[in-house]
């Protein structure tokens, strides 16, 4: 089964990433982590996302397109980043996620999402 994993930003994550001792212990931890998971062979891709203050959003209306311009408010409902992984079923992918390092500074949450096969459709 394949899933997102999806790091939910928070107000830390829209300011940017700051190169401090904090972040880089942080990205240190995450770096080992992803290690483990490429070792299992789980880890197929994975990255992380600017702040909202440097994306578009197109909004669709019958054949209207308009563009808005970030920051978007909200934080929490946005996404900081993100990990695509081959697992045997959920239950594998919740063990993987709460071995994963707290990925900000504060509290946060990751959300993780299957994908639609083909088979869903059939």
């Amino acid at each position: 089964m394949r899933v997102m994993v999806l790091v939910k930003a928070t107000e830390d994550s829209e300011k940017g990433f700051v190169r401090n001792a904090e972040s880089m212990a942080m990205m240190e931890a995450m770096g080992k982590f992803n290690d483990e998971l490429t070792k299992a062979g789980i880890l197929k891709d994975a990255d992380g996302l600017k702040p909202s203050s440097e994306a578009k959003r197109i909004a669709f209306d019958g054949s209207q397109r308009t563009v808005i311009d970030g920051p978007f408010p909200h934080p929490r409902e946005l996404v900081a980043g993100f990990w695509i992984w081959e697992v045997k079923d959920m239950d594998e992918a919740i063990s993987w996620v709460k071995r994963c390092p707290n990925p900000m500074p504060g509290p946060s949450e990751i959300e993780i999402r299957p994908f639609q096969e083909m088979e869903d459709f059939q």
